[in-house]
């Protein structure tokens, strides 16, 4: 069975929370042997808060489209988001700091109860 037209799939959800739209980049690597696509989509940083939307329910939907659309012709859908602006201010992602790092005041500590 052939595949569905994932990376046109893709550019018909997610371009409406674009402002611009040409900053959009999809990758997509089938393989037909598995039945397996992985999608990999990259747009500008200051656009991501749309696409992703208030608690990551935009993006949600748009894996859960594109997993169902691939469902439905025997295939398994895998998407990331890539921030396109790693390529303009460096790295997008941020190193994790344990809990005691992240504000610089100790975390008050809990007493028990007497």
């Amino acid at each position: 069975m052939d595949s569905p037209d994932f990376p046109g799939l893709v550019r018909f959800l997610v371009e409406p929370f674009l402002g611009s739209p040409d900053s959009l980049r999809i990758d997509c690597e089938e393989n037909a042997v598995q039945a397996k696509v992985w999608i990999r989509i990259a747009f500008s940083g200051d656009e991501r808060g749309k696409v992703f939307g208030r608690g990551g329910r935009n993006i949600q939907a748009i894996r859960t489209i594109v997993r169902a659309t691939a469902a439905l012709s025997g295939w398994s859908a895998y998407v990331d988001v890539y921030g396109a602006s790693e390529q303009d201010s460096g790295t997008d992602q941020r190193p994790r700091r344990s809990p005691q790092q992240s504000s610089g005041k100790p975390k008050p500590q809990l007493r028990p109860k007497t």
